[in-house]
């Protein structure tokens, strides 16, 4: 499906009823709603779940500039557009971030969120930009390069504002097989007043992909096999 925001055009994909509780899942960087294919169908069993592309990724528009902030005012967006009032949120990796970022502004057009193996960046590490791969991309480069970016130099207020996060909320992490501090989704968890950490060691950083059933089960047991959600 597509849909017509400001940037240009954006396709997501829908699976459940239309008149169940909604479900919004967002997905990491250099990848594309498809990343969902191992969960979203499961989740739909009892929510309307949409998978979206972001900006730079899949079937979406390639825009001559990219942010976390760019992506959090296109999910606004978005859900405006498919008339979500109140909607649990899904996000991974860079998805995450955009979710988390949204929470801090929006919790009241939530009724949970969900943060995958991402913890707002706080700028250690190294974020050399690394060479552009030969072969065509599903995704456009340039956002790499302003992520990483971000990344290296993150806006404190992302960790500053994690309280403001009101919802019920569920952190998973990948484990010691992660390359994500697993120290820093504890650090969330701690800032976020409803928030429970779910470990699956040995996940690794692409819990949807590489344990589903893990994570669907965290998923139900935070949230139940119902929602929240609504529209």
């Amino acid at each position: 499906m597509k849909i017509r925001l400001t940037a240009g055009e954006f396709r997501y994909v829908e699976y459940g009823d239309a008149s169940a509780p909604a479900m919004v899942l967002v997905h990491g960087s250099h990848t594309d709603g498809s990343t969902w294919a191992a969960v979203a169908p499961e989740l739909a069993r009892s929510r309307r779940v949409i998978a979206l592309d972001q900006r730079g990724h899949g079937g979406s528009v390639r825009t001559s500039s990219y942010s976390f902030e760019l992506m959090r005012a296109d999910l606004l967006e978005f859900v405006d557009g498919l008339g979500l009032e109140k909607f649990l949120l899904c996000g991974h990796s860079m998805g995450g971030t955009v979710a988390a970022l949204f929470a801090e502004k929006y919790a009241e057009r939530l009724s949970g969120l969900i943060l995958i193996d991402s913890p707002p960046p706080d700028g250690q590490g190294d974020w050399t930009v690394p060479p552009k791969p030969e072969e065509q991309l599903g995704f456009d480069w340039e956002v790499v390069v302003a992520i990483f970016a971000q990344l290296a130099d993150p806006d404190p207020a992302w960790w500053a504002e994690l309280p403001a996060i009101t919802v019920p909320t569920l952190v998973v992490g990948g484990g010691s097989t992660s390359p994500v501090p697993q120290e820093l989704l504890a650090k969330v968890v701690d800032l976020v007043p409803d928030a429970k950490l779910t470990t699956i060691e040995g996940a690794g950083h692409a819990v949807q992909r590489t344990r589903p059933a893990e994570l669907l089960a965290a998923v139900h047991a935070r949230f139940g096999a119902d929602g929240p959600g609504g529209n």
